[in-house]
């Protein structure tokens, strides 16, 4: 073996531009929508990290615009502390101040306002995700859609908040107990329908459901939610390891924790301060950081990464 050439065989593989998927890799910026699975941010954060522990290059930013409460529908509880936000109260400054080339959605979970499948929270679902079909692609970027993640009650805690069909009051707080297979099941896979009008189309739902039957199979007392509705740090990983794959990224995730710590200080950075740029209505939020200064405290963690990574 030629010792010019020994040496190659040790560089980390660089997916370069002409060789990597066009889309959405080719993006320069990527606008992640959802409501609180989203802004917690972790499967972005995984997301991010794997892109540079693959030498993406040049990388799309993933900005997080995830809002806590969130829907699509425009529906909320009636006792709900406060009217829960709407994107579409948003969406258009979003599109209008961030400019992305794609827009990744992901709503569903607070649509069905925890209550037992109706035809008419059904409608006002897909008619909210029909909009966001629609403000994408007149802004000219390209659509993402996933599927909602799963409802799942831990078997550690007592259940009796759950509801059974035909209650009298169902919200986030006393969900329907049939939430996850009588209605977030119904919406996934209508939204594997929208294939005519989103770009790609991501499930979350198969490896979450997948993950959480295996291991109940062997641990009874398994958790991936909680409180049933936010994945726990495993499930986001598995959420990025997801996208990645639909995105052209194909394996296990290979970001070592000392680079996801490092992005996720970034990122935490800069989702407070870009939804304080775009705005919102949702009440108890605090002010992120100004966008300038935040931006200039983001460049100082790249250049941190791009050390660690060399």
């Amino acid at each position: 073996m030629s010792r010019l050439l020994l040496p190659l065989l040790f560089l980390p593989s660089i997916l370069v531009a002409q060789d990597r998927p066009a889309f959405p890799l080719n993006a320069k910026r990527v606008l992640f929508l959802g409501d609180s699975i989203t802004h917690a941010g972790g499967y972005i954060v995984y997301l991010e990290a794997e892109l540079i522990a693959r030498g993406v290059e040049p990388r799309p930013e993933l900005i997080n615009l995830g809002l806590p409460s969130e829907t699509c529908s425009g529906l909320s509880e009636d006792n709900h502390p406060f009217p829960r936000p709407n994107v579409h109260e948003r969406i258009d400054r979003a599109l209008t101040k961030l400019k992305p080339d794609v827009v990744v959605a992901c709503y569903g979970m607070n649509d069905g306002i925890y209550h037992p499948f109706g035809e008419q929270r059904f409608a006002a679902y897909k008619a909210g995700i029909e909009k966001i079909e629609q403000k994408t692609k007149a802004a000219g970027a390209k659509l993402v859609l996933m599927t909602p993640t799963l409802f799942d009650p831990s078997p550690k805690k007592p259940n009796a908040n759950l509801r059974p069909l035909g209650a009298d009051e169902y919200s986030w707080k006393t969900p329907y107990k049939d939430y996850d297979k009588d209605v977030l099941q119904k919406y996934g896979e209508w939204i594997l329908t929208r294939t005519k009008s989103a770009q790609m189309i991501v499930n979350l739902r198969k490896p979450l459901l997948a993950d959480l039957k295996a291991k109940r199979s062997k641990d009874a007392m398994f958790v991936m939610a909680p409180d049933g509705v936010h994945i726990n740090d495993s499930g986001h990983a598995m959420v990025a390891a997801a996208i990645a794959n639909a995105w052209g990224l194909e394996g296990k995730l290979q970001a070592k924790p000392e680079l996801v710590a490092l992005v996720r200080k970034k990122q935490n950075l800069m989702h407070g301060s870009w939804l304080t740029h775009v705005g919102h209505k949702r009440p108890g939020m605090k002010a992120g950081m100004p966008l300038e200064r935040a931006q200039a405290q983001a460049e100082k963690l790249d250049e941190q990464i791009q050390q660690l990574v060399k």
